[in-house]
């Protein structure tokens, strides 16, 4: 971030100087203590179990200014900003930096599952004719994705961020900041149907990623989605829809597999042009589609968009795929819903070349409908033909009941990583293809650091 002085920060942000010298310069920013280094603002974010005060006073030793809503720390001659609510000064300040972009192509992504891709698809291909900044790993909440605006660089043309809410008023506060003129929604399923209560207040919650929408901005949507497509054309700015269906704006035919890499026909007003990326799963062809309608529409040619797309990578721990010495591993640990989950159990169908075996955690935050969605992807699962399953979790009792009951021959279910882990082992056989997933709070990352140590 361009470097600005104490007391200008104070001033954007409508806090008060108590302490130090107010024309210290800070050039970055920080909500996480150990980050701080000399010329840093440390944002000290209460929690619900650490009041981060409490590092305010080692973060001023490291040559820090801070905000802090409460008094002076003791024998500190170093500055403090006074406010009433520090993650509201985060987001004023990064609302201000934002503002001196105004002329930056910027990009919202949001949706119940897939941002992350997405956001990384359309950022690859943007790169094919723009100088692009991303939203870093899936930094999308109230804090992370402010602390993005303090990524843009003056070099940059392109902006594409990660927006995403699990509550009432969020997706608000974080319009508020960045301000996107080009909004790219990808679906709305039943991730945190617990705290919204309905997939209808999902979509209206993240439809308002427009809310500061001029007609001059335009809104992508997935067509294939029966939610999403109740907005197209009734907007007073234009809505582009993409997907597999023929009624879609940008569509795919002809889908073919080529080793790990996926060749298609999108088929627009543009015309019909072959692409290829680096990807598997129908999932990433329409996140494809969606990243060469937006490339389109900020004037990219065909060729730029294929060479952006080109060197396309998959976020860790999203169908990461590692090819070890006897089996093929699908690392899908970072988090799962339903919808993500039977994508991924498609995409282990789908490059298998012999056994293929799923460890599926639970899925967390669908509230009442949480046992009937997990017995639907262990029906799924069983549907598609996989050989064999372990669950992980109370909730994914019902993902082995779904399975067992539809006719998977090989369920197992275990308590905790460690025994998913030892009873995976007994399974491995030469060529099998293993897909890990569950919810991040199953931190089933753990049982990927396994194989990935054990089968080099």
């Amino acid at each position: 971030m361009k470097a600005l002085t104490v007391k200008q920060i104070a001033d954007i942000v409508g806090g008060k100087l108590i302490c130090g010298d107010s024309e210290m310069m800070v050039d970055n920013v920080q909500y996480d203590s150990r980050e701080v280094r000399e010329g840093s603002l440390f944002v000290p974010i209460v929690g619900e179990k650490v009041d981060a005060h409490k590092f305010i006073p080692q973060c001023l030793e490291k040559g820090a200014a801070a905000f802090t809503k409460y008094d002076v720390p003791e024998n500190t001659e170093r500055p403090c900003i006074k406010v009433d609510d520090t993650l509201l000064a985060l987001q004023k300040l990064a609302a201000w930096v934002r503002q001196q972009f105004s002329s930056l192509h910027f990009v919202g992504v949001t949706g119940s599952v897939g941002k992350t891709s997405t956001k990384e698809m359309i950022a690859a291909a943007l790169s094919g004719g723009f100088n692009v900044m991303k939203t870093q790993g899936n930094r999308n909440s109230q804090i992370g994705m402010p602390c993005t605006m303090f990524d843009i660089k003056k070099e940059n043309e392109a902006a594409v961020i990660e927006m995403g809410m699990s509550e009432f008023g969020e997706m608000d506060r974080l319009c508020d900041v960045a301000h996107p003129n080009i909004a790219v929604m990808t679906n709305i399923g039943k991730a945190h149907i617990e705290n919204l209560g309905s997939q209808e207040n999902i979509l209206s919650e993240k439809f308002r990623i427009t809310k500061h929408f001029t007609d001059k901005d335009i809104l992508f949507i997935n067509g294939d989605d029966p939610l999403l497509c109740t907005l197209y054309g009734k907007q007073k700015f234009a809505t582009v829809s993409f997907g597999l269906g023929k009624k879609c704006d940008y569509r795919a035919e002809n889908i073919v597999t080529d080793g790990f890499q996926t060749r298609f026909t999108c088929i627009s007003k543009k015309g019909n042009t072959e692409f290829l990326i680096p990807a598997l799963g129908e999932h990433s062809v329409k996140n494809a589609l969606a990243a060469i309608a937006v490339s389109h529409n900020l004037g990219l040619t065909d060729e730029q968009i294929q060479s952006g797309l080109s060197t396309y990578k998959n976020a860790p721990m999203r169908q990461q795929i590692y090819q070890l010495s006897n089996l093929t591993l699908i690392d899908d640990s970072y988090n799962a819903s339903p919808e993500a989950t039977k994508v991924s159990i498609d995409v282990l169908k789908s490059i298998s070349k012999g056994k293929t075996v799923a460890v599926l955690a639970d899925m967390l935050e669908l509230g009442e409908q949480a046992a009937a969605e997990h017995y639907g992807v262990g029906k799924h699962l069983a549907e598609k033909g996989i050989d064999a399953l372990i669950t992980v979790g109370e909730l994914s009792l019902n993902t082995a009941a779904g399975a067992r009951e539809n006719g998977c021959h090989f369920v197992e279910s275990v308590e905790n990583n460690e025994q998913a882990y030892s009873n995976l082992s007994e399974l491995i056989e030469e060529n099998c293809t293993i897909l890990i997933k569950g919810s991040r709070g199953m931190h089933t990352d753990e049982i990927v650091r396994k194989i990935l140590e054990n089968y080099k």
